[in-house]
């Protein structure tokens, strides 16, 4: 599927990925917009006890730790997204 298609199904929480990555294991999801508790001083001082935040892309990665994910031009352009 192209990523219009992909970006859709992220929006309904979907896991998805790219038979081009090189990567098993490794998918996509979004983040719907929230809060957490404050980890830091200056999260503290700047928010209270709570930090809001806004949707984003997460990758889950090989090592099974999760990161902050922004599609590449080439994610952006590519056919080969699937559901996991």
């Amino acid at each position: 599927m192209n990523f219009s298609t992909a970006l859709d199904l992220l929006k309904v929480g979907s896991k998805l990925a790219r038979s081009g990555w090189n990567a098993n294991g490794q998918f996509v999801y979004m983040v719907p917009a929230n809060s957490y508790a404050a980890q830091t001083d200056a999260a503290r001082e700047t928010f209270g006890d709570l930090v809001p935040y806004e949707a984003y892309f997460a990758l889950k990665t090989v090592r099974n730790t999760v990161s902050m994910w922004v599609p590449s031009t080439g994610d952006l352009l590519a056919e080969d997204w699937y559901e996991v």
